[in-house]
């Protein structure tokens, strides 16, 4: 199968989800999901449990902070090097007019990461939450017309691949920047 006919597939798979023109409760739900996983929501809501957090929140926050600002670095080279226009639509216009590009989807690397991070570094009930949730936000993408199938799909893989990483790194890391310091960080 070429890439032009994968592409073809995928956009119309995409606009078969779309839910984006039909007002309703579905669509009002899939507007909602779409922006739960907004960046500057993580970002104040990280910054708030870190700073009234416990030792151990603030030991949380700050490794899914951090594994979202390395994730946001990666998936923006990655879009304005492949340069894939969004579906066309109306929904999302501060999506489109600040990110035109839809390829990998932001908010499906972000969910997954965070996914796999509050895997890795507990509570079990919250990643539980968080891997029922994660999915949900990133076909809320395709729902709301901003992304097609394969953005999430690339998305997904790399907010694991990378969540995997953080997991693996995180300790020694925040030791090294505790250091650097000279106070603990969480």
């Amino acid at each position: 199968m070429k890439f032009n006919n994968i592409l073809a597939v995928d956009a119309q798979i995409s606009a078969r989800m779309r839910v984006a023109e039909h007002p309703g409760l579905l669509r009002w739900t899939a507007a909602f999901l779409a922006h739960s996983g907004d960046s500057w929501f993580w970002g104040a809501g990280l910054i708030l449990v870190w700073v009234f957090g416990s030792s151990f929140w603030k030991h949380w926050s700050l490794v899914v902070f951090g594994g979202i600002a390395v994730l946001a670095v990666i998936v923006m080279s990655i879009k304005f090097t492949v340069r894939r226009r969004r579906p066309e639509g109306e929904w999302g216009l501060i999506y489109r007019s600040t990110d035109p590009h839809s390829f990998p989807s932001g908010h499906a690397a972000r969910v997954f990461l965070i996914a796999v991070l509050v895997s890795g570094l507990g509570p079990t009930w919250l990643a539980v939450v968080f891997w029922i949730w994660a999915p949900l936000v990133a076909l809320a993408r395709v729902s709301m017309g901003v992304h097609y199938v394969s953005d999430i799909l690339a998305g997904t893989l790399l907010g694991i691949a990378l969540g995997l990483v953080a997991l693996a790194i995180q300790g020694s890391l925040l030791g090294w920047l505790t250091g650097l310091v000279g106070i603990p960080l969480w």
